[in-house]
């Protein structure tokens, strides 16, 4: 019996309740509402605000989408891009995008999400495949065929559209009933609900310099023609060295710019750089340094983890632990004192922060800045003027760095920047932290909450904004990831994050790290640095 008749009444309950039930967990793995349910399993039913289950959702109204522009545009070439806010950024590359193909669109989405068709999977092995595709004008989801981990070919019907989409689809396209289709850019983006308020479309907050680094990357990548996973595989093959020294290369010419440019400002004093977990604030910070110095300023940091209030005075979170991440951890009275005495040319003590106590202490460490030297901090509420309010916006330059992948899957599923975080961070924790792949699963959704209170909201506040990715890197990251992760079984409730992270790995083919500067982001978790840390 499937899930979706075993569990009617509990289905039909929680969606009166405004809960709507879209896919569920069958001992820890992701699975259709049509999974035919066994003796043994064990059954979680899964609504759109969960992780899971919103997933299921955007990957429905993006397959939706998909399908109404191929029956209204049969030769357009749609591709799915990047996520900005709760919504997709798409575009059209051979058709330029009107307002009145967004209103055909989306009347042509609302029409198939009135009629709730079936959204059926059909697996083929790779010698029916072959034929399949032979006969087929629309070679969808053929990626499957190269990849070798795979024995077979899944595509997603609906009527007689098929595509391929990695993950579980709805079981049909009644529930993904809220979105919106706006014009943007040069293309458009698909709204939907987020996953902490599932049942309607909260405000688009509009994020130029995001949008602004990411399609400048994505240009670049698709000049070099490295924009698919199926055409970065391909020059892999072809020549690895090339791939990975014309990915460095932008790293490095981005981060002289992002120098040159505070050269310039003269009245600048301090730099102050901020991102999400793993973006590579440290090796970035170090190789700005470098450049820099070659335009005469000489960096000299100082630690924001020195300056938290004594223990007793520090905040705690909702469930009464100490909040170490909020910005009232800091001491900001003697952080900006402090600031302001450098900067003006005196003297400070500098403190250390005894973590194992909860208090400051001073060990005689004094410092005073240069005429040529430039302070040069990195921390979580960097872009948080509220941090350094006591110093003139003059006298002060701000950086976002975040690893923002521009490579897709195929024109049709895009990599999520926060997966690629995740697998760098679950590299860097085994080879650095000795933490398991199962200990950074159970601790990325708490590390991700405080992103989204301290981080993304001022992401925008920077004057320059340095994307880490590299394209290349998860080809690289895949041998240190994946043993990691096949690790976790299923009987850990992380077990459906891995193995959905190990599927997704094993269409990357490796690459060897031999050709790797030294001096490279990626040093910074898969060991062999140039730098100190």
């Amino acid at each position: 019996m499937k899930v979706l008749e075993k569990y009617a009444e509990e289905i039909k309950k929680a969606n009166e309740e405004g809960r709507k039930i879209i896919a569920c967990m069958r001992n820890n793995k992701v699975k259709s509402l049509n999974y035919d349910v066994k003796e043994n399993d064990e059954i979680e039913l899964l609504d759109t605000s969960t992780k899971d289950g919103h997933r299921v959702y955007v990957r429905g109204i993006l397959y939706i989408m998909s399908k109404a522009i191929a029956e209204l545009y049969p030769e357009a070439w749609i591709s799915i891009n990047y996520q900005l806010s709760n919504a997709m950024f798409c575009e059209i590359e051979n058709i330029s995008v009107t307002q009145e193909m967004i209103d055909n669109i989306t009347m042509k989405m609302q029409e198939i999400i009135s009629k709730n068709l079936e959204i059926k999977k059909v697996v083929m092995n790779k010698i029916e495949a072959e034929e399949f595709y032979k006969k087929e004008n629309k070679k969808r989801g053929i990626l499957q065929m190269d990849n070798k981990q795979k024995e077979g070919v899944s595509l997603y019907y609906c009527e007689d559209y098929y595509n391929y989409f990695f993950g579980v689809m709805p079981v049909s396209t009644g529930i993904v009933n809220i979105f919106e289709l706006k014009l943007y850019k040069d293309g458009f983006i698909v709204r939907y609900p987020s996953q902490s308020n599932p049942n309607e479309l909260t405000e688009f907050k509009e994020n130029k310099k995001l949008m602004s680094t990411l399609q400048e990357y994505d240009d670049i990548y698709k000049v070099l023609e490295i924009n698919t996973l199926y055409r970065l595989n391909k020059k892999i093959h072809e020549n690895p060295k090339n791939v990975i020294l014309l990915s460095e290369a932008l790293h490095e010419k981005k981060i002289a710019q992002i120098a040159d440019d505070i050269a310039k400002h003269k009245d600048v004093k301090m730099v102050l750089i901020a991102g999400p977990s793993s973006s590579g604030k440290t090796t970035f910070a170090k190789r700005l340094g470098i450049e820099l110095r070659l335009n005469g300023l000489k960096p000299v940091t100082i630690s924001v983890d020195n300056y938290f209030v004594e223990r007793k005075d520090n905040p705690r979170d909702e469930n009464g632990n100490y909040d170490f991440e909020c910005l009232e951890a800091i001491d900001l009275e003697l952080f900006n004192r402090h600031i302001k005495t450098l900067l003006d040319g005196g003297e400070i003590d500098v403190p250390t922060f005894d973590f194992k106590v909860g208090s400051k202490c001073y060990n005689g460490e004094k410092m005073r800045l240069a005429n040529d030297e430039i302070l040069v901090i990195e921390g979580i509420h960097c872009l948080n003027d509220k941090l350094t309010s006591s110093i003139p916006m003059s006298q002060k330059y701000k950086i976002y760095i975040s690893d923002l992948t521009v490579l897709n899957i195929d024109y049709y599923n895009r990599i999520s920047t926060t997966d690629t975080r995740l697998i760098r961070r679950i590299v860097r924790d085994n080879n650095y932290r000795g933490y398991s792949a199962l200990h950074t699963l159970r601790t990325w959704g708490s590390v991700n909450r405080g992103e989204n209170k301290n981080i993304f909201p001022f992401q925008e506040n920077c004057d320059a904004m340095f994307n880490s990715s590299l394209i290349y890197e998860i080809s690289l990251l895949k041998k240190h990831a994946l043993p990691l992760l096949e690790e976790i079984t299923n009987k850990e409730p992380e077990y459906s994050e891995a193995k959905r992270l190990v599927d997704f790995l094993k269409y990357f083919d490796d690459i060897d790290e031999e050709f790797v500067p030294r001096n490279s982001l990626l040093r910074e978790f898969i060991g062999g640095s140039a730098f100190d840390y």
